[in-house]
C-alpha cells in the first residue's frame, strides 16, 4: 500500500469547501439552464417590442418630468421634422420652450398627468424643426415605481393637422352657409314685410279712392243742405212772424183752428222749430266737415305744397267719435298749439296717414287709463289729454323744417319696447287688434319718402311724445 506522499495530485482527496463550492456551481448551472428559455423569451419579446416601437405609425415617446426626451421612435421624429430619433434627442432639449407654441399647453399637460396619471385626446399646436406649426393629439400616462415615485411620462402622439384644417374649413363653410341662410331669411322677412306693406298701401289706396268717391257723391247734397238752411231759417222766421200777427189781430180764431192749434201744441212748436232747424244746420255743417276731411285724407299722394294744420284738423275730425266720452270713460281732451308755418312741400296722403296712425296710438294708450287715479294715494283722476304742437325750426346745415309734436299723458313705453316700436309687425296689442305696421309704415313715410325725422320720447308713467320733422 502506498503512503500518502506517494499519491499523485489527481489522487488526492477533495476538500470539503471545494466540494461545497462545486455543488453550488452545479446548482447554479442547473438554475441558469432552467432560466435560459425564459430569458430567451424575454429577449424575443424585447426584440418584438423594439420592432413595434421602431415601426409604429404613431409617435411614441418617453420624457422626464422636467421636460427632456428619454426615448422616441422614428415616427415621432418624422412628425416633428427630424431626420432620426437621435437627432431629435440631441436637438430638442427643452420640450416646453422649444416644442409647444403656447408653453401653457405643456403646463396643462403636466398638471393633468400629475392629477390623474393619464391624459387622453390632448390637442396642442407645436413647432416642427423647420418652424412650421402643426396640430398634435397626445395620449400619455405617468409611470411610477412601487413606492409611487414618478419615474417618467410615456405616450403616443398623432399628427392631426389635416383633420384640424378640415375642421376649420368645415367651420368656415358652416359660418358662410349660416351667414347666407341668415341673409336669405332676412331677405325673405324683408320680402314678407314689403309684401305686407304693399298690401297695406294697396288697401289704403283702394280705401282712399273709395272715400274720395263717397266724399264726391255726398258733397253735392251736403252743400245743397248747408246752402239752403239759412234760407229755410229765414222762411221759418217769416212764417212765425206772420203767425204771431194773425194771433195778435185775430185772438179768437174759429173753433176748428183753435182745436188744431191745441192738437199740434202750437206754442211749443213756435219755440222748438227754430231750435230744430239750428240743430239740423249744425249736423249738416258737421257732415260738410267730414266730407272735407275725407277729401283731404284721401286726396292724391302726389307731391304738393299744403297747410299741415289742415291735415291735422281733418284727422281730428275723423277721430272725433273716438275722442268722445263713452260710458264711465272720460272724453279725451285735445289741445292745439299751432305756430305759424309756411306751406310745406310733401306727400299729403302719406303725411295724413302718419297723423292718423300716431293719434290712433295715443287714443288707444289713453283709452285703457281713463278713470284711473293719478296715483295710488289719491282719488283724483288724470284727465286723458293729447297735445298737438307745431313749430318752425331753422337748421344751418339741413335748412328749415316743420316740426309736429303729438304728446299724450298715457302710461308711456318702457325702454326695451321703445327700441322696437318701429319694427315691422311688432305690436303690444292683443291678436287681431293691430298689425304692427302703423308706426313702421309711418317711419318709412317720414324718413325715406320725406327725408325727415321720426322719433319717440317716452318712459313708463310719463306719457309719450312723437316728434315728426318735415323739411320745408
Amino acid at each position: 500500500m502506498n503512503s500518502p506522499s506517494d499519491w499523485s495530485e489527481s489522487d488526492k482527496p477533495l476538500s470539503p469547501n471545494f466540494v461545497k463550492r462545486t455543488r453550488q456551481l452545479q446548482a447554479l448551472n442547473e438554475e441558469l439552464a432552467d432560466q435560459i428559455p425564459e430569458y430567451q423569451d424575454m429577449e424575443l419579446a424585447l426584440k418584438k417590442y423594439r420592432s413595434m416601437f421602431e415601426g409604429a405609425v404613431e409617435g411614441i415617446f418617453q420624457t422626464t418630468p422636467d421636460g427632456h426626451f428619454i426615448d422616441c421612435n422614428p415616427a415621432l421624429a418624422k412628425i416633428y421634422g427630424y431626420a432620426s430619433p437621435g437627432e431629435l434627442l440631441e436637438e430638442l432639449t427643452d420640450i416646453e420652450e422649444q416644442l409647444y407654441v403656447s408653453p401653457n399647453r405643456r403646463r396643462d399637460f403636466i398638471e393633468k398627468l400629475r392629477s390623474h396619471d393619464a391624459v387622453t385626446e390632448f390637442e396642442s399646436q407645436v413647432y416642427r424643426k423647420d418652424g412650421q406649426i402643426i396640430w398634435i393629439c397626445e395620449n400619455a400616462r405617468a409611470v411610477r415605481d412601487r413606492e409611487g415615485t414618478l419615474l417618467y411620462y410615456e405616450g403616443f402622439v398623432t399628427d392631426i393637422t389635416q383633420r384640424k384644417l378640415a375642421e376649420e374649413s368645415l367651420q368656415r363653410s358652416q359660418a358662410k352657409y349660416k351667414a347666407q341662410a341668415e341673409q336669405l331669411e332676412e331677405t325673405l322677412n324683408q320680402l314678407q314685410r314689403t309684401q305686407q306693406q304693399l298690401i297695406e298701401k294697396e288697401n289704403l289706396s283702394t280705401l282712399g279712392k273709395l272715400l274720395a268717391g263717397v266724399a264726391h257723391e255726398i258733397n253735392n247734397p251736403v252743400n245743397f243742405l248747408c246752402n239752403n238752411f239759412p234760407h229755410a231759417q229765414q222762411y221759418t222766421n217769416d212764417l212765425l212772424k206772420l203767425l204771431q200777427l194773425y194771433s195778435k189781430y185775430n185772438p179768437q180764431p174759429a173753433p176748428e183752428i183753435q182745436q188744431e192749434a191745441e192738437q199740434i201744441d202750437l206754442e211749443f212748436l213756435i219755440k222748438d222749430f227754430p231750435k230744430t232747424l239750428s240743430s239740423m244746420q249744425m249736423g249738416a255743417e258737421r257732415l260738410r266737415q267730414l266730407v272735407y276731411s275725407l277729401k283731404t285724407l284721401s286726396g292724391s299722394d302726389e307731391e304738393q305744397s299744403i297747410d299741415i294744420h289742415q291735415g291735422l284738423d281733418s284727422t281730428l275730425v275723423m277721430l272725433y267719435y273716438r275722442l268722445k266720452s263713452k260710458g264711465n270713460k272720460q272724453e279725451i281732451q285735445v289741445f292745439k298749439d299751432y305756430s305759424k308755418l309756411p306751406l310745406v312741400t310733401c306727400y299729403p296722403c302719406g303725411l295724413n296717414q302718419v297723423f292718423m296712425n300716431v293719434l290712433c296710438n295715443a287714443i288707444d294708450a289713453l283709452r285703457d287709463m281713463r278713470s284711473q287715479p293719478a296715483n295710488e294715494d289719491s282719488e283724483q283722476t288724470i284727465t286723458p289729454s293729447i297735445w298737438i304742437r307745431t313749430e318752425l325750426i331753422d337748421n344751418q346745415q339741413s335748412g328749415a323744417s316743420a316740426v309736429i309734436r303729438i304728446i299724450d299723458n298715457g302710461p308711456g313705453i318702457d325702454a326695451e319696447l321703445k327700441q322696437r316700436i318701429f319694427e315691422p309687425f311688432f305690436t303690444t296689442k292683443p291678436p287681431g287688434k293691430g298689425t304692427g305696421l302703423g308706426l313702421s309704415i309711418s317711419h318709412q313715410i317720414i324718413v325715406e319718402k320725406h327725408r325727415g325725422k321720426f322719433t319717440c320720447n317716452s318712459s313708463l308713467g310719463k306719457g309719450t311724445e312723437f316728434v315728426i320733422e318735415i323739411p320745408i
